[in-house]
C-alpha cells in the first residue's frame, strides 16, 4: 500500500497520460459534516472496455509491458475501502475514465492525503503536453488551478520553466492554505 493518497492519484493520472489524454483533472474535497473526502481523477485518454474496467482492480492486470502487475488502483480501492468508503471506475472506449474513491474522513484507518502541491507540481513539469485541472475544497471553501487557463495568459511560454514552476507552487500553497485553514491530514 502506498504510504499517502497523493502518491495513489499521481499513479493513477500518470496512467491517464500514457492512455493519451490531452486533459486530466483531478479533484480532492472534504466534506467534515459528511465525514468524507472524496477524490475523482478524469480524463479524455483512449478509455476502457467493460472486461478492462472489471479487471483493473486486479493487482495482476496491467495493460503496460514493462511489469506484470498494476497497484495504483488496487491500493487506492483498498484504501478507500479500509476507512468505510467506496470506489468506482466508470470508462467507455474513445471517451475516457473516471476514478472516484470516496474515503471517511475520520476513520483511522485513512491514510494520510500528503503532498497534493508536489504531485500537481510533478504532473504539470513532466507531461507538458498534457493538460491538468486540479480542483480542491474543504467545506464549502475551494480553488482550482487549470493549466489550460495559465497556457493561455502565458502566451508560448512553457509551463516547466522555473519561474513559471515558482508560481505555481506558491498558487498551489497559498490557495490550499486559504481554503483548509491549514487543516492537517
Amino acid at each position: 500500500m502506498m504510504p499517502e493518497i497523493s502518491l495513489n492519484i499521481l499513479d493513477i493520472a500518470e496512467n491517464s497520460t500514457r492512455a493519451g489524454a490531452s486533459l486530466v483533472t483531478i479533484e480532492v474535497a472534504v466534506d467534515t459534516a459528511a465525514d468524507t473526502m472524496t477524490v475523482v481523477i478524469a480524463d479524455d485518454g483512449c478509455g476502457m472496455t467493460k472486461e478492462q474496467v472489471a479487471s483493473v482492480t486486479d493487482p495482476f492486470f496491467t495493460t503496460r509491458t514493462t511489469r506484470k502487475v498494476g497497484l495504483g488502483v488496487p491500493f487506492l480501492k483498498q484504501a478507500a475501502e479500509m476507512t468505510g468508503g467506496s470506489f468506482l471506475i466508470e470508462s467507455e472506449p474513445g471517451v475516457g475514465t473516471t476514478v472516484t474513491a470516496v474515503f471517511g474522513y475520520s476513520n483511522i484507518d485513512r491514510q494520510p492525503l500528503g503532498d497534493m502541491d508536489g504531485t500537481i507540481l510533478t504532473l504539470i513539469e513532466c507531461h507538458t503536453e498534457v493538460d491538468f485541472r486540479y480542483i480542491y475544497r474543504y467545506n464549502e471553501k475551494s480553488f482550482e488551478l487549470d493549466t489550460r487557463e495559465m497556457r493561455e495568459i502565458l502566451g508560448g511560454v512553457p509551463l516547466n520553466t522555473q519561474d513559471v514552476m515558482g508560481f505555481i507552487r506558491q498558487y498551489l500553497k497559498e490557495n490550499r492554505a486559504d481554503t483548509d485553514g491549514g487543516a492537517v491530514y
